[in-house]
């Protein structure tokens, strides 16, 4: 008898040094795979929560990298991560008015319809989750 196995959900992803520069590599990464999973509406939300998870990794790791993950775990559920080796988790906080730094977390908590941090052995793993429009 034979049985179908699943690979599991499809998805992208890209290792990158962790500098100012890759977080737009990074949204170039989200914007391409979401065009070629026809989700372009998802696409504004899904650069800015990107934009947001970098930057943290690349101000707030320690390692020479960062990975950023996009994935779809369902036809109208998309994933993006970005993987980094702190352990140190990220802080939601309430910034000072005057603040120029210290609300990405504030923004990807209005953005995404789930966001999350899966700590690993050797680093963290911050996510964010988007739904689309189902398809008609």
């Amino acid at each position: 008898m034979t049985r179908v196995r699943p690979t599991g959900c499809p998805g992208y992803s890209q290792t990158l040094t962790r500098e100012p520069g890759s977080v737009g590599t990074a949204r170039r990464l989200v914007r391409v795979t979401l065009a070629a999973w026809r989700l372009e509406d998802l696409a504004d939300d899904g650069v800015l929560i990107v934009s947001e998870l970098a930057s943290n990794a690349v101000r707030h790791a320690r390692s020479r990298s960062i990975r950023v993950t996009v994935t779809r775990p369902e036809t109208v559920r998309v994933r993006i991560g970005v993987v980094d080796r702190s352990r140190c988790l990220p802080e939601f906080r309430q910034p000072h008015e005057e603040a120029e730094t210290g609300r990405g977390l504030a923004l990807v908590d209005t953005l995404a319809t789930d966001w999350g941090v899966d700590q690993l052995p050797w680093g963290k793993r911050v996510w964010a989750e988007l739904l689309a429009k189902a398809r008609r």
